[in-house]
């Protein structure tokens, strides 16, 4: 499950890269592009905000896994 997060935040990070590089070069004031570079801009910091999110999902996802199998290792230590 932590991996499949790692690649979305992986994803996301791209296509906030993506936004932000648009909003910076003279595609986004071209006649016929799609909105203005404010509007690029936010999309890629709200896309940026997400695939943080999406990563501390994941650590937080790697880390309960981690102390799961610990517990089940130590539980079937004293068992035996």
């Amino acid at each position: 499950m932590g991996r499949n997060l790692y690649i979305l935040a992986a994803s996301l990070t791209l296509f906030a890269l993506i936004s932000c590089g648009l909003a910076y070069t003279n595609i986004a004031e071209q006649p016929g592009s799609p909105g203005d570079a404010s509007l690029w801009r936010t999309m890629g910091l709200v896309l940026l905000v997400i695939a943080l999110a999406v990563a501390l999902a994941g650590i937080l996802s790697s880390l309960f896994e981690q102390a799961e199998r610990r517990s089940d290792e130590a539980r079937r230590r004293k068992r035996s």
